[in-house]
């Protein structure tokens, strides 16, 4: 009834529908191939088929205006409606819903009269359609639309009312029939409004194919259980294509409607529109936050889960076992497990906490997190204790507002960027601690981020476990070797030994020669300062040794290490002076004289070292600060204290374990604070001397009272 304007459509019309009616024709084939095919409407729908493929092949041959194609048109439209019908008989509801027949008999009747009202258009004017505008054409649009909204009536009461068990048959045949009658009624709808429909009038023919092969292979009961499930990025791309589409229509429909405008005030009004969309285009599409409140809406409406495990599980593993081309690690494991957990739920940074040799938890790994001030002992004990007993995720949010029992740190609860504390498990042991960013586009967290966080905590703990155990064997092995190294080196220190136990028995025959008796005596003396020194540096980390505790003035070790540096410039000493410490005077200075030659070897030539001093009154803090190229937080967990591992390529790593060893036999405490490309500062911490004695004298006096009485 509407005939096609421009050649290109009428030429892109031809083909698309012999498209259509080869679809129908080759749906017909298969239904009647296969007979064992469950299909209540069998009969029905062949007939159908048959109608569509015949109109779409007079459309094709004598256009959509030809009189025979508009009796095909409404042979096919009648077939479509008795098969609409026949599928409520699915569940026999064509007997109980008595007002479908007549709704169905209305419609047959409509599409009667349409009929007739073409009919008279074309003997009016043979071999033409009727012109819009016309009287003929405006009824026949509105008939057209009128058996459109019908029909989709009874497309929305089949699946509706369907029963919940064959609704999964009824899923493509209804939804089919509603696209093809939706598809109609937006055709002449812009037809009767006098707008352009060339393209749907040569796209009829596609769509009826494509609607009859769902009608064949969707209603089968063979595809009950298929169902059209996208994955989550198809489905997030595809709304984002059609939102951008449904934006650039609404302008479209804005600036034609401007029209009605003055020429002047509507070409400047549509030049204002378009400037404005772009701008806010070009500011909210690129936009993080927005990209993610879309990304969680999609997936809250449409999605069952949150997740896509499956996605989900392959980029974690693809992140854990990441390396560069020559099969190298290209980031610490720590920085791969934050990162790796902070991807799953959107996270942008995070920061990882393992236990040190003390058990304390300190900072082992940062990842797109450099701002953020980290304190020395950032992870209570308690709260370590409580979420390893608990296995629970501590949402900071909730612990700020009061809702959950855990104490949060001060340092996260004042960080607004913070988000989540994620325990890592393995075997009920708290391996390690993640602290998670919020996203860029801020939620709350929910059962599924709780459950998918937990266990990808688990994994992780077990490869950090793993890594673990590695490096104590490593540990081990060094270990070993050194002790074969020590064994020569025992086997050294007792050959000179006996050589000087030679030398005292040759005293006997040449004690009396003056220059023999004078060179002895120097070289025993020598020797034995050698030898004892020695020995007492390896055996002074036996078990059961004690070490001489007294007063220690600092001004004193610092003079004595300054003098033996030889560059009076190297050192500077600042802070309180007249400091005196419990502490074992020979182990406290070479102690300090480790740390402030590995400072100065840090350090730029020329740039000081400095040693700074103070107390609080009960205990001293020695601190050795320099400005060199600092160490990474995973080194100074896992290397700097460890005996055979140096950051110096000739370096053997003794000096800060012998350092720590030595602070710790004296019941003090060494910390580390480093920055990469800042510094790193080293706080070895004391008791005073004089708070020691009154502690001492006040323990004396409260036994020897206990004894009077």
């Amino acid at each position: 009834m509407i005939a096609l304007a421009s050649p290109g459509w009428q030429f892109a019309g031809f083909f698309f529908h012999l498209a259509g009616a080869l679809a129908c024709t080759i749906a017909g084939f298969w239904l009647v191939r296969h007979p064992r095919v469950s299909i209540p409407h069998r009969g029905w729908t062949l007939g159908t088929l048959a109608a569509t493929a015949a109109w779409c092949l007079a459309v094709a041959a004598l256009g959509p205006e030809n009189l025979l194609t508009v009796l095909s048109a409404a042979g096919r439209d009648i077939a479509w409606i008795f098969v609409l019908y026949r599928l409520f008989a699915a569940d026999g509801r064509h007997q109980l819903m008595q007002p479908v027949r007549p709704v169905v008999a209305a419609l047959i009747l409509v599409i009667l009269l349409q009929l007739a009202v073409a009919a008279a258009a074309t003997f009016v004017g043979p071999g033409a359609a009727p012109d819009r505008g016309s009287p003929a054409f405006e009824i026949s649009a509105l008939l057209h639309i009128l058996v459109a909204v019908g029909a989709l009536v009874l497309a929305h009461n089949l699946y509706v009312g369907a029963a919940p068990a064959l609704r999964p048959v009824l899923r493509w045949p209804a939804g089919a029939l509603a696209a093809f009658w939706a598809y109609r009624l937006n055709l002449f709808t812009i037809a009767y409004l006098g707008g352009a429909t060339d393209g749907l009038i040569a796209f009829q023919g596609l769509v009826a194919g494509l609607v009859g092969a769902l009608l064949v292979f969707g209603g089968s009961a063979q595809v009950e259980g298929r169902r059209f499930s996208p994955s989550r990025t198809v489905a997030f791309r595809t709304l984002s294509l059609a939102v951008i589409g449904a934006y650039l229509l609404a302008m479209a429909i804005v600036a034609q409607s401007l029209s009605l405008l003055g020429d002047g005030l509507a070409r400047l009004t549509q030049v204002g529109l378009l400037f404005a969309a772009a701008v806010l285009a070009l500011h909210w599409l690129p936009s993080r936050k927005l990209r993610g409140w879309w990304r969680v809406t999609v997936i809250k409406h449409l999605f069952e889960h949150r997740y896509d495990y499956r996605a989900e599980w392959l980029r974690f593993t693809r992140t854990i076992g990441q390396k560069d081309g020559a099969g190298r690690e290209t980031e610490d494991l720590s920085d791969r497990a934050i990162r790796a957990m902070a991807e799953v739920v959107e996270s942008p940074s995070g920061l990882l906490f393992a236990p040190d040799e003390d058990g304390a938890f300190v900072l082992a790994g940062r990842w797109n997190w450099p701002d953020i001030e980290v304190p020395p002992q950032p992870i209570p004990a308690a709260l370590a204790t409580a979420i390893e007993a608990s296995d629970r995720i501590v949402d900071i949010d909730q612990a700020a507002d009061g809702a959950d029992q855990y104490a949060v740190p001060e340092w996260i609860a004042k960080e607004p960027a913070a988000w989540a504390i994620v325990p890592l498990l393995h075997f009920e042991r708290l391996q390690a601690v993640i602290v998670l960013s919020r996203p860029a586009f801020p939620r709350k967290l929910d059962w599924e981020d709780f459950d998918l966080l937990r266990i990808i905590g688990r994994q992780l703990a077990s490869y950090l476990a793993e890594r673990a155990k590695h490096e104590a064997l490593l540990e081990a092995r060094q270990f070993d070797e050194f002790s074969r190294r020590i064994a020569f080196v025992m086997h050294d220190v007792k050959n000179l030994a006996s050589q000087l136990s030679l030398l005292a028995r040759n005293a006997e025959y040449h004690g009396e020669n003056p220059a023999f008796r004078a060179d002895m005596l120097v070289t025993l003396r020598n020797s034995a300062e050698k030898l004892n020194a020695l020995i007492a540096r390896l055996g002074r980390y036996r078990a059961g040794d004690s070490m001489q505790l007294g007063r220690v003035a600092l001004d004193d070790i610092a003079r004595r290490i300054a003098a033996g540096l030889g560059d009076p410039g190297a050192l500077v000493a600042l802070g309180t002076s007249g400091i005196a410490v419990l502490a074992n005077d020979e182990a406290l200075e070479q102690a300090l004289a480790h740390l402030v030659q590995n400072a100065i070897e840090a350090s730029d030539p020329g740039t000081p070292v400095y040693l700074d001093f103070s107390t609080d009154g009960v205990r001293a803090r020695i601190d050795v600060v320099d400005s060199g190229e600092g160490m990474a937080p995973e080194f100074v967990r896992d290397g700097l204290f460890k005996p055979f591992v140096s950051s110096k390529s000739a370096g053997f790593g003794i000096g800060a374990f012998e350092a720590r060893e030595l602070v710790r036999a004296m019941g003090g405490r060494i910390d580390v604070d480093s920055r990469p490309g800042i510094g790193t500062r080293f706080s070895i911490s004391l008791p005073i001397f004089a708070a020691a004695e009154l502690v001492r004298l006040a323990n004396e006096g409260a036994t020897g009272g206990a004894k009077g009485k």
